[in-house]
């Protein structure tokens, strides 16, 4: 895997169309289509495909595949800023950085619903209070488990946290690779996009930057496969 450095990060510009905590999904509403229609729109993307839905392999197939797809996008249903409501004040005064690296996620490209896989490094400087550690991992899938690009989630977890817990720094850089770059069209595997999106001290104090960068490539490198 390639290690993240300044040189390679890309910054993307905080998308400021989309918010980062959005309204979870309701699937009891009347907009959203019934299960068996999920179910029949399986059935003719096989038969699109070129195979017969009725033959034994495929007879459970559409209904696997709506029980997939509710674990895969089960971010839709999650809101990051009740992930991140309940916090921490006694923390005998640290102030130093926390990081979270490498935590494996699984994400779908909007442009052709495939598999995005990868590792996300996370890092706060906090404000007089801390949150559990394993609200970030959440966080992360919250956004993780869409339709996504890698450029929007990496911003759109950041602006989370740094609305949430009000820190003096956040910074996310996730690094992983595009299915829909590696099994189809131009057909590269091996290569891994990395992003970042630095808010605070993290973007404004290049010594903060760079010690959040050491921490992160020091010993970074978990398979993405």
């Amino acid at each position: 895997m390639s290690k993240p450095n300044p040189d390679n990060i890309v910054s993307p510009l905080r998308p400021a169309a989309t918010p980062a905590v959005a309204k979870p999904v309701d699937r009891d509403s009347p907009d959203c289509p019934e299960r068996k229609q999920a179910e029949e729109a399986v059935r003719t993307l096989i038969r699109w495909a070129g195979d017969d839905p009725a033959r034994e392999g495929l007879r459970g197939t559409p209904e696997r595949v709506v029980r997939s797809y509710e674990e895969f996008f089960s971010g839709y249903q999650s809101d990051p800023r009740e992930i991140l409501k309940r916090t921490f004040e006694e923390v005998e005064g640290y102030d130093e950085m926390v990081v979270l690296k490498d935590i494996r996620f699984e994400s779908y490209c909007e442009h052709h619903m495939v598999p995005i896989i990868g590792l996300a490094h996370i890092a706060y400087l906090p404000n007089s209070r801390v949150v559990g550690i394993s609200k970030l991992a959440r966080v992360l899938d919250a956004y993780a488990k869409r339709l996504q690009i890698q450029e929007k989630m990496t911003a759109q977890i950041a602006k989370a946290i740094d609305e949430v817990l009000e820190p003096k720094g956040v910074a996310v850089v996730l690094e992983a690779a595009h299915q829909c770059m590696t099994t189809r069209g131009v057909h590269k595997p091996g290569v891994n996009m990395v992003t970042s999106h630095m808010l605070g001290a993290f973007r404004q104090d290049e010594a903060t930057r760079k010690e959040f960068l050491s921490i992160i490539n020091r010993g970074s490198g978990a398979a993405l496969a």
